[in-house]
């Protein structure tokens, strides 16, 4: 009892000091121009069996449980992030690129590493696929709160986001034609249309189903309803899965159509999973860490083949399936090559790469060592220069104006009340105006202000600017008419005539 008392307490311990290693590594990893993910996996091999010797961890099965649970909170945090707006127009280039740009970068690959590793044709092709996708969590990761220009951002995180499927059915496919020599082809790419038509269906039906549920359901505590929307983002995973279907899309899917759905305490709904998806990142990358072997991984035999085939991915494969993907559809020469670099791969080929040692495929040790240093070798160069390369090519855009403050709302409860945060547009139909001449819903009211990271107290002579973060209060009942109203363009007058009487009584009261 005693013992496992201690071991209990041990592990706790252990947990807790793996969780604020990752927290500190992403203090340092801008100044060091390391992205932090590549310090997650540092930390992971340091307190693995051969360095310090804390922990000894092989278990690639339960790497992949981990995993695969980690990528579906990053998703569904990505999908809550992106904007509706922005994503539309780059809908088709996006499927192009998870696609046909998959397959292209995928076979450029497996030729390479047919002769680089001297391994079959089969095994050759399947370590392409593993290094083929576009890895969301890199890329949500090395992308945020950077000032990369909309289309472009969008287009990475799209790609990402619904490439994995691609990704995922190649990499059990290949090992299905491996280990099962009369499998059926034609079957196999029969079933990957089947698994993307579930994942897109099903993620839209979840999607409405949790923004309808967020909203009418009136919880005693703000806190509940992030757990209740993560929950759905693990329900729809499950329930896709168990049909055959993409998880890993469905998930990705519902997340955008809640994050751009008005729900009830959608701030702390983000704030949650942004949080949630932080901790699944670094608990993810220091497990993948744990699971590698430097002994195994750092010797020149691996090291030049991972070094080889990085470069072949990175100058050659990569960029001629973002060029050969994207024809015809209106992106610059130095769109395509920022989109070309920006081809980070992560965590997703070293969990793919857990596939096939567990199937017990021949060479999969080798396999899985390659895949991991390609994907060092990514972060490392890739990830580091991203942002300086964006520089260089002209393509930042505006800085982004998230506020530089936080707004603690206390659980309204059962109050039928909400607080809205509005940043306003500068076609906005209200922008220029005096609050006192815009006829806000009779149940709301403007409480704060903030402007150039300034509060500011709003009275009825406060004249509202583009840029500005409105705060207001608002009953349930009121919500649409005042997001109607906020939203509203300039092209539709919606000045309020005021009697000149009841508008110096109202200047009279704000004074």
């Amino acid at each position: 009892m005693l013992s496992e008392i201690i071991t209990t307490d041990a592990f706790i311990l252990l947990s807790a000091i793996l969780f604020i290693s990752g927290v500190i590594t992403t203090k340092f990893s801008a100044r060091l121009g390391v992205p932090a993910l590549v310090l997650f996996i540092m930390v992971g091999i340091v307190m693995g069996s051969d360095v310090l010797g804390i922990i000894h961890f092989d278990d690639a099965g339960l790497a992949q449980t981990i995993g695969v649970f980690a990528l579906v909170i990053i998703l569904f945090e990505g999908g809550l992030q992106t904007k509706w707006k922005t994503l539309r127009p780059v809908i088709p280039p996006a499927l192009s690129l998870a696609t046909m740009g998959v397959l292209l970068t995928s076979g450029i690959v497996a030729v390479a590493a047919k002769y680089i590793l001297e391994i079959g044709w089969l095994e050759a092709i399947l370590f392409g696929a593993i290094v083929g996708s576009t890895d969301a969590a890199a890329v949500f990761a090395v992308l945020k709160g950077q000032n990369v220009k909309p289309r472009i951002g969008a287009t990475l995180e799209a790609e990402s986001g619904s490439n994995d499927p691609m990704a995922v059915f190649l990499t059990i496919a290949m090992i299905e034609l491996i280990t099962v020599p009369d499998a059926n082809m034609w079957k196999l790419i029969a079933s990957f249309f089947v698994q993307m038509g579930l994942g897109l269906i099903v993620g839209y039906v979840f999607g409405r189903l949790a923004t309808a549920a967020i909203n009418r359901l009136n919880l005693d505590s703000s806190g509940l309803y992030p757990v209740f929307a993560t929950a759905f983002a693990l329900l729809t995973y499950g329930v896709t899965a168990f049909m055959n279907g993409s998880g890993l899309l469905a998930v990705y899917v519902s997340a955008i159509i809640i994050g751009n759905t008005e729900v009830a305490y959608r701030h702390s709904i983000v704030r949650f999973s942004e949080g949630f998806a932080w901790m699944m990142q670094i608990l993810m990358f220091v497990i993948l860490g744990l699971l590698v072997f430097p002994s195994e991984l750092f010797i020149w035999d691996v090291m030049w083949k991972g070094i080889v085939i990085s470069l072949i991915l990175m100058l050659i494969a990569r960029p001629a399936a973002v060029y050969a993907s994207t024809i015809n559809m209106g992106y610059t020469n130095k769109e395509l090559l920022f989109l070309s670099w920006a081809g980070l791969k992560g965590a997703v080929p070293i969990v793919l790469a857990t596939f096939p040692m567990l199937a017990h495929v021949e060479n999969s040790q080798l396999i899985f060592n390659v895949v991991f240093f390609v994907v060092l070798t990514s972060c490392l160069i890739q990830g580091s220069t991203i942002t300086n390369l964006a520089d260089k090519l002209g393509l930042v855009g505006p800085e982004k104006t998230t506020p530089m403050h936080s707004l603690e709302l206390v659980s309204l409860g059962k109050a039928n009340a909400e607080m809205i945060e509005y940043e306003m547009e500068e076609d906005a139909a209200i922008v220029g105006q005096k609050l006192i001449n815009i006829p806000f819903p009779k149940h709301a009211l403007v409480n704060a202000i903030i402007r150039n990271d300034k509060l500011l107290t709003p009275t009825g002579n406060t004249v509202i600017q583009p840029r500005d973060f409105l705060y207001v209060l608002t009953s349930r009942a009121s919500k649409q008419e005042l997001i109607r109203l906020l939203q509203e363009k300039k092209s539709v007058p919606i000045v309020k005539e005021v009697p000149i009487e009841n508008k110096r009584e109202s200047e009279t009261e704000q004074t």
